[in-house]
């Protein structure tokens, strides 16, 4: 099937959906976050959240600056702890079974940060070692082609372009062929025809492989043609969980019959701090 097919199947497939299927399937969960909540200070950035995600779904995490998105990926990271909460992922508790877990895990974001002296090959080159990949160079050779990267294969990081350097991230991600893959702004500083790029190569991974995708984004369109429920988050609580448009008739209170998430966003940025969603 082609991609721009698979697009338009999955995208109405998700629009239909019904919420009693999705919690019927809950058992399936590969990743459970329970109650999860992180204090900084006196402040609360991640405030008793709770979702899960079945294996092969992609999942939007959504919400305004300082919703506590990156801050619940860190954690389902291990990266920071929580204050409070749990996270469970393959069944098995992250507290206890951290490097059990991250073997099948990867992560990508635009500010993640590479040694900028060494090329781009030699960057990738450090992480197939760290994830023991088979045939490294041949791996990385075929990532580079397929983010159409192939000729920065010898140029210093500290040379490349904001999208050029999400473009390497990208190539890490996929480096060890994870089960669950977790994206912070995947498609950040990328233009229009590179992400729809990345977007086929997320939709043919899932379709073919069966990859489950946790990601947030600002791009509300790309997140309704993506993703088949979303978690919206604002001043780190959960808003609202559910397809798109579940999303959108819950947050809005109002019965459409699409999905409108930019306008969903733009009404809670603009809400003053002690009102209510």
């Amino acid at each position: 099937m082609r991609v721009p097919a698979l697009v338009g199947a999955l995208s109405r497939t998700r629009t239909s959906a019904s919420l009693t299927d999705h919690l019927c399937m809950r058992d399936s969960a590969l990743v459970e976050v329970q109650h999860l909540t992180k204090l900084f200070g006196n402040f609360k950035a991640v405030d008793d959240v709770s979702f899960f995600v079945r294996a092969s779904e992609i999942v939007g995490l959504l919400g305004p600056s300082g919703a506590g998105k990156t801050t619940t990926i860190h954690m389902m990271l291990g990266l920071i702890s929580p204050t409070a909460g749990s996270v469970r992922i393959f069944g098995k508790r992250l507290e206890e079974n951290r490097e059990q877990i991250l073997q099948k895990v990867s992560f990508t974001a635009p500010y993640v940060l590479f040694p900028t002296r060494l090329t781009v090959f030699e960057n990738l080159l450090v992480f197939a070692r760290l994830y023991r990949v088979n045939h490294p160079s041949s791996k990385i050779r075929e990532l580079l082609r397929m983010f159409a990267i192939e000729h920065l294969k010898n140029k210093p990081v500290s040379r490349l372009s904001s999208g050029e350097n999400t473009r390497v991230g990208l190539c890490k991600a996929f480096m060890s062929d994870p089960k669950l893959l977790l994206m912070d702004e995947p498609t950040a500083y990328l233009d229009p025809q590179l992400a729809l790029h990345v977007k086929e190569i997320l939709l043919n991974m899932q379709y073919r492989s069966g990859t489950t995708i946790l990601y947030t984004s600002h791009n509300m369109a790309e997140v309704e043609e993506m993703c088949s429920r979303i978690i919206f988050l604002n001043r780190g609580r959960v808003l609202a969980t559910g397809t798109p448009i579940e999303v959108t008739q819950t947050i809005l209170k109002e019965n459409r019959t699409e999905p409108a998430l930019r306008e969903v966003f733009l009404h809670l940025a603009r809400r003053q701090p002690n009102e209510v969603a």
